[in-house]
């Protein structure tokens, strides 16, 4: 596995190596010790799947009193998956990093917590699978809009069509009112 810090150096790009051939392929999707050096001291206790359309967006979530580092992944298609940083103390607080992620490159994408996150499907569809770093808690849920000015975020979206958004996510926050760490 190779482990490639982006420019906010604490959400990190994991690339497996694939052994192919005619018959399909192999690879290694995760290995704690490999993932304790490169990543940080993190202990696994929720897997998800979600599968969502072309133009859908998912984001940008986030859990504060009990929050989740999330590392994620494509199983199908293709996403431009997003990360967030709301820690207050940090030197790249409220900028944000993207990496395309999909079936054909394999990446995964390390969110610690601490970040907000979000995807947009660029595939006809895709299945999406993530482990978090702790358990769902439906009362400790925020969402800042995809479409922050403050944030600026570059989604690559198709020319002249804003992307899908549940009605949660279209009642975001804006990144200057959300609560950060």
């Amino acid at each position: 596995m190779e482990y490639t810090r982006l420019d906010i150096p604490e959400v990190v790009l994991l690339a497996p190596r694939v052994f192919g051939d005619e018959r399909g392929f192999f690879m290694e999707s995760f290995r704690q010790s490999e993932f304790e050096e490169h990543c940080g001291d993190y202990t696994f206790v929720q897997d998800n799947h979600s599968k969502s359309k072309h133009g859908i967006l998912r984001g940008l979530h986030y859990q504060f009193e009990k929050p989740q580092g999330k590392l994620v992944r494509v199983t199908r298609g293709e996403v431009f998956d997003v990360a967030v940083d709301l820690r207050q103390e940090s030197p790249t607080f409220g900028q944000w990093v993207g990496a395309h992620l999909s079936e054909d490159n394999k990446q995964m994408l390390w969110v610690p917590p601490g970040f907000a996150h979000a995807f947009y499907v660029i595939s006809d569809e895709a299945e999406f699978q993530y482990k978090c770093t702790d358990y769902y808690n439906p009362g400790d849920e925020y969402c800042i809009r995809w479409d922050d000015a403050t944030l600026a975020i570059e989604w690559p979206l198709v020319e002249g069509r804003e992307p899908s958004v549940s009605e949660k996510d279209a009642k975001g926050q804006q990144f200057a009112d959300a609560p950060k760490f």
